[in-house]
C-alpha cells in the first residue's frame, strides 16, 4: 500500500517528490501553484516532467490540490469561471507532473435554492471535463458540513459525477476527517458508508484517501485535523480502513499536524503497524 504526506513545492515540483521520498513515502500531495489564488500558473513543463520521471522510477504517486478559493458550486457565475480556468490549469500542471488527479471540494451555494448549488457543480464539472484531454482526474472531494449542506454524502458525490459530462474523467478523493465530522461516520468499523460507497461505485473510482483524525467528535462539522491517534476517530476505525481489502491500492494521504519533530514520521510509522507493517 502507498502512503505518505503532503510536502511543499519550494525549489521544484521535482524537489518535492524528492522531499516525499525522503521519507520513504510511495504517495504525497502537493499544491500545483499559490494556494490561496485561482490565478492560472505558467509552468516549467521540463521540470514538472523530471517530477514524473523521478517518481516513476522510484514507484511514487502523487496527488495534486486545487487552490482553497476554488468553488464549483458557487452561486457566483464570475467565480465559477474562474474556477473552471483555474482547474484546468492545475489539470495540467498535474498531468506534466504525472500525478493520480486534482483534488477539488464538492462546493459551497449560499443562495436561496439548493438545487441551484449541484446544478452549478455538474455544469463547472462538466465545463472543464468536456475540454479536458489529459489522463489526470479531477478528485471530487467529501465535505465535513461546516460550511454547508453540500457534499458530505455518497450519494452525492455518485450523482455529480453520473450527471457530468465525460464521467470517466472524474474520480473521487474521501476525506476521513470529513467523514467523521459530517456524521457519516462515527468511527466504528465495518461502517455502513462504506457498504453505500460499494454499492453507488464510489470506492470503485476512489482514487486517493486523506487519512486524517479529528480534533472534534463525530457530527459536529467541525474540519480540524489531528494527528493520527491523537483524535476521536480512533486507531480502531483507521486500522480498519487501512486493512480493508477495496483500499488496498487506493493511496492514503496525511494531511495532519506534523509531530514534535515537525515531521510526519511518527504518524507514518502508527498507520505501517497499524496496518500491520514494521515502521520505517
Amino acid at each position: 500500500m502507498k502512503d505518505g504526506v503532503h510536502v511543499s513545492t519550494r525549489g521544484g515540483y521535482r524537489e518535492a517528490a524528492r522531499r516525499a521520498d525522503a521519507y520513504g513515502s510511495r504517495a504525497y500531495q502537493y499544491f500545483p501553484k499559490n494556494p490561496r489564488s485561482l490565478s492560472v500558473k505558467s509552468f516549467d513543463a521540463a521540470e514538472a516532467m523530471r517530477c514524473a520521471a523521478y517518481c516513476e522510477e522510484r514507484g511514487i504517486v502523487s496527488i495534486a490540490h486545487s487552490p482553497y478559493p476554488t468553488n464549483i458550486a458557487s452561486e457566483d457565475p464570475e467565480h465559477r469561471a474562474r474556477t473552471a480556468e483555474s482547474l484546468l490549469n492545475d489539470l495540467a500542471i498535474a498531468e506534466a507532473c504525472g500525478s493520480l488527479g486534482v483534488v477539488v471540494h464538492f462546493g459551497v451555494y449560499k443562495g436561496s435554492d439548493p438545487l441551484e448549488g449541484y446544478r452549478n457543480a455538474v455544469l463547472t464539472l462538466s465545463s472543464i471535463t468536456s475540454q479536458w484531454q489529459g489522463r489526470a482526474k479531477l478528485l471530487i472531494e467529501n465535505q465535513a458540513g461546516e460550511h454547508g449542506f453540500m457534499g458530505t454524502t455518497m450519494e452525492e458525490l455518485a450523482q455529480i459525477r453520473s450527471l457530468s459530462v465525460d464521467p470517466h474523467k472524474i474520480g473521487f478523493c474521501l476525506d476521513t476527517c470529513h467523514l467523521f465530522a459530517s456524521g457519516v461516520w462515527d468511527g466504528a468499523p465495518d461502517a455502513p458508508w462504506m457498504d453505500k460507497a460499494i454499492e453507488l461505485g464510489v470506492i470503485e473510482h476512489l482514487t486517493a484517501i486523506h487519512l486524517n483524525d479529528s480534533v472534534y467528535p463525530s457530527g459536529e462539522k467541525r474540519d480540524r485535523h489531528a494527528r493520527i491517534g491523537e483524535g476521536h476517530i480512533g486507531e480502531r476505525g483507521i486500522a480498519w480502513l487501512l486493512r480493508h481489502p477495496m483500499l488496498k491500492d487506493v493511496p492514503f494521504v496525511l494531511e495532519t499536524p506534523s509531530d514534535a519533530d515537525d515531521t510526519h514520521r511518527r504518524q507514518l510509522d502508527l498507520i505501517r503497524a497499524l496496518r500491520g507493517e514494521s515502521g520505517s
